[in-house]
């Protein structure tokens, strides 16, 4: 009996479902004398790249077996298992710019945006709201009014960009079906029956999609800042706007993990040897708490350098019901002047008294947190240890340094000061560093930034 050509691949367009990757691009074989599939292991999946899964009857005897059997000869066949071809490393496929620049336009029909510009008790003043949008790269979804969060790496990759729609008072509109959203499901759904573009198809084979920090993309553009970490990019965008914009390196940087369950080593790592601060949302259990808590203390475990401390604020002073809704730090900015709130931080460099305010100048409004908790709350975050001003004053060391600095001249403007860390831009590096020293001679906090310094001096003196 000639069996060369017995088993074949199945013709046409019908595709099933791969017993390795799952996805339906799997072509059967098909016993042509029969008519009948093979058993469904039997086959090729099309994702060569991405799968590889390939199983001939002919190459694990298999087709031997079947003639055997219809010959009536009792042979114990031993089949050999499926091929699969070496897979590379899986690399992870990026949003192309094109698809998030045709977000940015339309801010008219934003609400999170028009909210804050005229809807929200203090509106903000236009040129804050213009900073924002260019900072965070924030755009709008003119079908339904949604704003666009895109999830931008340190390299400038796009790696996810979520869509949300907001109610009147910027708080997820629950009453939307559909008030969350991503930029690729949307592009996915539109597409319906037909191809997609091979970048979409590539991207959502991608394990994870949101695999970086909100915000990430300013650590480049602002590499001595210190870091203020949040769950979601809403409440970072408020952060900012209360607390300034990170063109003074003192000033933090606001960004988002996402959620409760993103705050992780992968994703933090790009935090290194910064100073972060982590505000959890408020949780009925504390579990907010104590779970960034544990994270916190295993990532700095792994990051030389960097220094972490997670409020209990919220935890402390929140009230049940706002501790049953999960409010997070916007809940409670969203109540306060933001003109007010400046005027404590316009003239002080310390970002570390700067949020010892929050509450205390809300015009009288209840907003659930006692004012003196509020205010001693946030400045014990900052606070690490008391050390009388005079004796703790880096006067004469920073004159060593400014001399030193000034006498020298710099021969390349990258450096390599230890194994893991280097100095892109020297000059830069330099007097960002003493410009944050000055003002906060004598703050222990800040002495990591005095002896980068001092560590940079060893360096050059070689």
């Amino acid at each position: 009996m000639n069996t060369a050509f017995r088993y074949k691949l199945e013709k046409g367009s019908k595709k099933h479902v791969c017993p390795s990757c799952k996805k339906k691009r799997f072509v059967k074989y098909i016993d042509t004398q029969t008519s009948e599939y093979l058993p469904d292991n039997y086959g090729r999946c099309d994702r060569e790249s991405n799968c590889g899964y390939y199983l001939n009857p002919y190459e694990n005897s298999y087709a031997k077996m079947i003639i055997d059997q219809e010959e009536g000869n009792a042979v114990n066949w031993k089949l050999k298992a499926p091929t699969h071809k070496p897979q590379p490393k899986k690399e992870t496929v990026f949003i192309p710019v094109s698809e998030l620049q045709k977000t940015l336009k339309d801010y008219d029909k934003n609400i999170f945006i028009q909210n804050l510009l005229t809807k929200v008790e203090f509106p903000f003043d236009a040129k804050d709201v213009e900073t924002l949008i260019s900072l965070y790269r924030l755009g709008t979804n003119a079908k339904n009014g949604a704003v666009c969060f895109p999830f931008i790496d340190a390299s400038q990759n796009i790696r996810a960009v979520q869509e949300k729609i907001f109610n009147a008072t910027n708080h997820t509109a629950k009453s939307k079906k559909y008030h969350t959203s991503w930029l690729h499901s949307r592009l996915q759904y539109s597409y319906k029956n037909k191809p997609l573009p091979d970048w979409l198809e590539c991207y959502l084979n991608n394990d994870t999609k949101v695999s970086c920090l909100f915000g990430e993309h300013l650590l480049t553009k602002y590499p001595h800042n210190p870091v203020a970490l949040v769950e979601a990019p809403k409440t970072a965008i408020y952060g900012a706007l209360y607390f300034g914009f990170p063109e003074l390196p003192t000033n933090l940087i606001w960004l988002a993990v996402f959620n409760l369950s993103s705050l992780t080593y992968e994703k933090c790592k790009i935090l290194k040897g910064r100073d972060v601060y982590l505000f959890p949302d408020a949780s009925k259990d504390g579990s907010a708490f104590n779970n960034w808590s544990n994270k916190a203390e295993e990532i700095k475990s792994k990051l030389n350098g960097t220094y972490f401390k997670v409020s209990d604020l919220l935890e402390k002073y929140a009230t049940d019901v706002d501790k049953e809704q999960g409010n997070d730090l916007a809940d409670y900015l969203i109540n306060i002047d933001w003109r007010k709130f400046r005027e404590f931080t316009n003239n002080d460099l310390d970002v570390k008294q700067n949020e010892s305010n929050l509450d205390t100048i809300k015009d009288n409004k209840t907003i659930n947190l006692n004012e003196a908790e509020v205010s001693t709350g946030f400045h014990d975050i900052f606070e690490t240890e008391n050390v009388p001003k005079e004796e703790a004053k880096w006067d004469e060391d920073i004159k060593i340094l400014e001399f030193f600095f000034k006498s020298i001249t710099l021969k390349e403007n990258k450096i390599k000061i230890n194994q893991h860390s280097t100095i892109l831009n020297v000059s830069t590096f330099i007097d960002s560093h003493l410009a944050i020293v000055k003002a906060q001679s004598g703050n222990t906090t800040f002495l990591p930034y005095l002896e980068r310094l001092q560590n940079l001096k060893s360096i050059l003196c070689k």
